[in-house]
């Protein structure tokens, strides 16, 4: 599906870029600023994922973080498909996100959070490496959200795209709960009057 034989195109030069399909925008436009913060997003899952191959989790933790970490970032370029192409451009089969995605993290989300004690407070970003680097995926995710809104004041997105990247912050939020708890990690919670 995707063949790269030359990586520079030198097209870039004069500050626009091509969207799949063809058209030319800016490369500040909101639809590039879209889909290179989640760009940016999936950069920081692979950190998540070198940081969880580097430390003490057990195999079934590792695993099962793993597989869904691999899935999160295959379905992320599924989502910069889906804001790469405006949706007069699109084609059968094109990847994009679907229902199936948001339900998926919903259901991910149900079943880590039943394991998890009730919050009382506000967690601080931090902890241990893994969930600090989720923390900051979560607040890159919520920045593509913002922008994605933007857009939609302009141009239409794939219906499903503001859903799944707002349960994706949800997810990135208790999943580094979750990741905090199995590592045996102390989880900082908001002490609004130390």
């Amino acid at each position: 599906m995707v063949r790269l034989t030359k990586i520079y195109t030198k097209h870039g030069d004069g500050g626009t870029t091509r969207l799949v399909g063809g058209r030319e925008v800016a490369k500040d436009s909101l639809r590039i600023e879209a889909y290179g913060t989640v760009d940016e997003l999936n950069s920081i899952i692979g950190i998540v994922r070198v940081k969880l191959g580097e430390s003490q989790a057990s195999p079934e933790i590792r695993g099962r973080f793993e597989a869904w970490l691999k899935q999160l970032q295959n379905d992320l370029f599924n989502l910069g498909s889906d804001l790469a192409t405006r949706i007069d451009d699109r084609w059968d089969g094109q990847p994009v996100i679907e229902e199936s995605h948001v339900a998926a993290l919903e259901s991910l989300m149900d079943d880590l959070n039943a394991d998890l004690p009730a919050l009382d407070s506000f967690v601080l970003p931090g902890g241990g490496p893994i969930g600090a680097f989720l923390h900051q995926a979560r607040t890159v995710c919520r920045r593509a959200e913002r922008v994605m809104v933007a857009l939609t004041h302009e141009e239409e997105l794939g219906p499903q795209a503001i859903p799944y990247i707002n349960r994706l912050s949800d997810a990135l939020f208790v999943w580094s709960r979750w990741v905090t708890k199995e590592l045996g990690e102390e989880e900082l919670l908001w002490e609004p009057r130390s």
